[in-house]
């Protein structure tokens, strides 16, 4: 444990959301989850994130992560290079209760990068969960894709060339490789399977599928419905549940309605973690058709509970969250995944064998693991760190 006067430090997380946002996703997660697990090593860690109605503008959650809430959507960003700068004069919010100036920073880059490194003053760490080539054109249109790319793949690499960067997949390590980002300032600290402590709730008796997540055109909920559409005639006893919300989620009941099949599908909206438990138990598969990810906590989540789980293999880290053929399937193609969930709706065997081996893949990966392995991060990025003349003494 890292307790002592000289290990200890003042972590400071630069992420556009926390979990208790409502657009908050598998991102938010990991972030909490290692500042807990820092806390746990005796650092300080203060988590500077957009404001939301949801949560005050300043707390010290139960896990000892401070939150320092403000700025919306797109100021966020200038927001809190303003509150970062006051903590490094040992003032505002940053520097109050004890924490101290910050001395390292992690910059998460949800495609829009916070640039710190040119006013941190401090070593910084770059957390990028996956790149974003393949969303700019759904979230932003034609010329606004190509204006968040060229700060994605270029202004930000050039901007963080000095530091490390951390990632969850091998796969975006590589991607980040073709982008001039060496890999071997890249560390793969893979996400950890939430525990599962409720007790089992039996599959339902019909087939079922489930999928998890936020609504919004990236996760292509489409490919859900449309699987269901195709299978309708074949399985008429077929259900699917949409867990998550989104702005995405009129246009989708929308779709299932114009498919005809909207007496199928089931839209529960945000689920707590118990209604999410008995949602991943019971649920024959679990359908995760998102054009990328980083890892894929929704396919762990599913996994440690016995469901196997059908995603796409360009999405990403996707195949190191579950291990194809074994703990569920990649599908090359929209028809591929139809042809996947026909066959283990039918294979019950195969199904089966899969839940066995889903539950130990996703029990391999842990929360104090990733912890460890980010505070050794921590350690040696400070020790090494040569800071240019400091803004303050």
């Amino acid at each position: 444990m890292e307790t002592s006067g000289d290990t200890t430090r003042h972590v400071v997380f630069l992420n556009w959301r926390d979990t208790r946002n409502p657009e908050g996703g598998g991102s938010e997660v990991y972030v909490e989850r290692v500042a807990a697990e820092l806390v746990g090593r005796g650092h300080r860690v203060t988590l500077l994130c957009a404001a939301h109605d949801e949560a005050p503008t300043y707390e010290i959650a139960e896990t000892g992560v401070r939150f320092i809430r403000g700025g919306g959507r797109h100021t966020v960003y200038l927001r809190a290079a303003l509150t970062y700068l006051a903590g490094l004069f040992g003032v505002g919010r940053l520097a109050a209760d004890g924490f101290g100036r910050p001395d390292v920073v992690v910059d998460v880059c949800n495609g829009l990068p916070f640039l710190s490194p040119l006013y941190a003053r401090r070593p910084v760490i770059a957390l990028l969960h996956h790149v974003h080539r393949e969303q700019w054109p759904v979230v932003l249109g034609r010329w606004g894709a190509r204006l968040g790319w060229w700060i994605e793949s270029r202004l930000a690499v050039r901007v963080y060339r000095r530091c490390r960067y951390v990632t969850v997949s091998q796969a975006t390590r590589a991607e980040l490789a073709t982008m001039g980002v060496a890999p071997e300032r890249v560390d793969v600290i893979h996400n950890g399977t939430p525990e599962c402590t409720l007790p089992p709730v039996p599959r339902t008796a019909h087939p079922s599928l489930v999928v998890l997540g936020r609504l919004v055109p990236h996760k292509r909920v489409e490919i859900a419905l449309r699987t269901v559409a195709a299978l309708a005639a074949e399985r008429p006893d077929l259900e699917l549940v949409v867990a998550g919300q989104g702005w995405w989620d009129q246009q989708l009941r929308d779709l299932a309605t114009e498919l005809g099949v909207r007496d199928r599908v089931t839209f529960v909206g945000f689920v707590s973690e118990a209604e999410k438990h008995t949602l991943l138990c019971s649920a024959w598969l679990a359908l995760t058709p998102s054009l990328k990810e980083g890892w894929g906590l929704t396919i762990v989540e599913a996994a440690i509970r016995g469901t196997p789980t059908i995603a796409f293999r360009e999405a990403g880290g996707v195949g190191e969250a579950l291990s194809d053929g074994v703990t569920g399937l990649l599908a090359d193609s929209e028809e591929d995944f139809v042809a996947h969930v026909r066959a283990l709706l039918t294979d019950t065997d195969r199904r089966q064998g899969m839940a066995e081996a889903a539950r130990e893949h996703a029990a391999s990966f842990t929360w104090p693991a990733a912890g460890e392995k980010f505070a050794a991060l921590i350690g040696a990025t400070t020790a090494n760190h040569r800071a240019p003349r400091q803004l303050v003494p």
